[in-house]
């Protein structure tokens, strides 16, 4: 497969699959490597363009420095640093940077020198993304200042003579309004690549990785019904065929009709070897005085594992476990040097005594992409457009012990959320919409008699990717509209709030 390639460094930062994403988005393919990977690896591959480096939670004035390849300044390759990856060039370079003096967190105005490449065609003055506690306050030798924000601090630089360059700011989040014309500019005009990936040369691609991996062994996946385990099926299907049995398991922790609907799609439309497993009683009597949140996430997570072994036992020996594992999902639970937001149960619960051998051919991937994807392998829009539901299901929407009346009531407050929501036309502004059971009691008034009820809280957001998100401007009638069924259908349920909390500092769910 020929396509031009930029490889980026992960020092940590939550933003690294988002470099990898914007670069993709621009038609170049993107690879995530730890952040002391040689520079003899990096040129195994022949058709590597630049090299990113990536932001990260540490400083390079601390006693342990994260480990790089410093060579990589001295190899004639476009380098571009983000943030923590700009000090690491000035700290290179034998600059000063101070700590924590004048950090920046938030949207920023910049001035840059808009006669360089990487800034070339845009105004002279630009909003940018920060969020850095040190600043480079001195540089010596050969690099030089492109851009200072308007607290002084030195915000873009260039080595005078070589493609190397830095951004004490993050080009790849949205909020940075020009961000992608600048790595537009990286890429095309200094790195000198060329468009070449496409989504459909990524299933060709994994496909082959797939049939590479399984060779003749089989493989059990669990369908979850949901975008990503339902594109993982189908590209692993069309990988290797009936060497693939499909298992549900029925935790009841999903939404209402759900279940139905997925046996019913893919028994119907896709003729995958479906085994359904009722494990709703299990699930339950595992998570009975759970009110951790992380604790669920393991519990939920071991018990996937204990119910996909029994089953697989009974069947046939299956050497590979296939699992819709994202990019997000990888991010969030702290594999490798980022911090730990919250743990996947497709990441950080499985036991070390799994027994089989993962696939996960959707890893690389954003939601977006995979839908994307999804419609590339003729997935119907019923599933590919499913909005995004988590791995532990509503448990995780219920702040406190999950029982079968707080299901019930989360259950039904999250159909009655999304059918207000459809019938008002909103399905497509809302990325995902959510209830939560929260344990906290108040007072409330029906008819005559005074009630001592629960408050339900309501979530609808826009995204893009699931990395941010903003919370959706419902109109307020139909918040009205959904409060007021909540309250007169659903006993045990006073007062309805709303989260208009974005992401960050949130994460889309609450637990």
């Amino acid at each position: 497969m020929n396509h031009d390639t930029i490889a980026i460094l992960d020092f940590g930062s939550q933003y690294t699959q988002l470099i990898a994403r914007r670069i993709r988005e621009l038609g170049v393919f993107s690879v995530i490597y730890p952040h002391d990977t040689t520079l003899e690896m990096l040129m195994t591959d022949e058709s590597l363009k630049g090299i990113i480096l990536s932001g990260g939670p540490n400083s390079v004035n601390d006693d342990v420095l994260m480990a790089m390849d410093e060579r990589i300044f001295e190899c004639g390759l476009p380098v571009l640093g983000i943030c923590y990856g700009m000090q690491k060039m000035v700290h290179h370079y034998g600059g000063t940077i101070d700590s924590g003096k004048r950090p920046e967190y938030g949207v920023s105005e910049i001035t840059v020198d808009v006669t360089d490449p990487l800034f070339e065609g845009l105004s002279k003055i630009q909003k940018v993304w920060m969020s850095h506690g040190d600043d480079v306050s001195m540089l010596v030798g050969p690099l030089i200042i492109l851009a200072s924000s308007n607290h002084h601090v030195i915000a873009s630089i260039r080595h005078e003579m070589r493609p190397l360059y830095g951004v004490q700011f993050h080009p790849e989040v949205r909020n940075t309004e020009h961000g992608t014309k600048m790595l537009s500019n990286f890429v095309f005009k200094i790195c000198q690549a060329e468009k070449g990936w496409q989504m459909a040369a990524f299933a060709d691609e994994e496909i082959k990785k797939i049939k590479d991996l399984v060779g003749d062994k089989h493989v059990l996946l669990g369908l979850s019904g949901g975008v990503d385990s339902s594109v993982a099926a189908r590209l692993i299907h069309q990988a290797i065929g009936d060497q693939l049995t499909s298992v549900y398991v029925d935790h009841g922790l999903m939404r209402e009709g759900e279940t139905e609907e997925i046996m019913d799609a893919f028994h119907t439309h896709e003729g995958f070897n479906i085994i359904k497993v009722d494990a709703k009683a299990l699930f339950l009597s595992r998570l009975k005085g759970i009110t951790d949140p992380e604790m669920k996430r393991k519990v939920i997570g071991q018990t996937f594992i204990d119910v996909f072994k029994a089953e697989a036992s009974k069947l046939r020996h299956f050497d590979f476990l296939a699992q819709g594992t994202l990019y997000t999902d990888v991010i969030e639970s702290g594999i490798g040097v980022a911090k730990t937001i919250k743990s996947h149960h497709n990441v950080g619960g499985l036991p070390k005594d799994l027994g089989f051998r993962l696939v996960e051919p959707l890893k690389t991937l954003f939601k977006d992409e995979v839908r994307v994807l999804g419609k590339t392998l003729g997935l119907p829009d019923s599933i590919v457009n499913r909005q995004p539901f988590p791995g532990p299901g509503l448990a995780i929407r219920i702040i406190g012990e999950v029982t079968p009346q707080s299901l019930s009531m989360v259950r039904e407050s999250d159909r009655i959320l999304r059918d207000v929501i459809k019938a008002h036309g909103l399905e497509a502004v809302v990325w995902q919409s959510l209830s939560v059971l929260t344990p906290i009691r108040s007072v409330g008034v029906m008819g005559d008699n005074r009630t001592y009820g629960y408050v339900l809280a309501l979530r609808a957001i826009t995204s893009i990717d699931g990395m941010t998100a903003d919370w959706a401007r419902l109109p307020y009638e139909v918040l009205e509209e959904a409060s007021s069924k909540i309250t007169n259908r659903i006993k045990g349920i006073t007062r309805v709030v709303y989260d208009i909390t974005s992401k960050p500092p949130a994460t889309i769910e609450w637990e």
